[in-house]
């Protein structure tokens, strides 16, 4: 028997287009959990550049890729700033109530 090659799945590598951005992002969001959201936000400034995404932040990149990784703990500035670089911003929303 062959023995299975596998690898590890890096979501920035699929994050083409914006459609699969906001469709990315808008999952993301609907889990609700901090972590996810955090990993999700630095999965799309690897995706679009994390020297630029870091540049346009005002952020170092090596700090940005820290604070951006799973178990990160970026300020909620860095947040915002990071989704504004990526051409986001947040706006609150009902949550429907099934």
């Amino acid at each position: 028997m062959k023995p299975v090659k596998t690898s590890v799945w890096d979501p920035a590598e699929y994050l083409e287009t914006e459609e699969d951005i906001i469709f990315y992002l808008d999952d993301i969001f609907k889990n609700g959990d901090p972590d996810l959201i955090v990993t999700a936000i630095g999965d799309l400034a690897c995706a679009r550049g994390m020297s630029k995404i870091a540049g346009d932040a005002d952020r170092g990149r090596e700090s940005l890729y820290k604070s951006l990784s799973q178990g990160g703990n970026p300020s909620f500035e860095t947040v915002l700033k990071v989704l504004a670089s990526l051409g986001f911003g947040l706006s609150p929303r009902l949550n429907s109530v099934a």
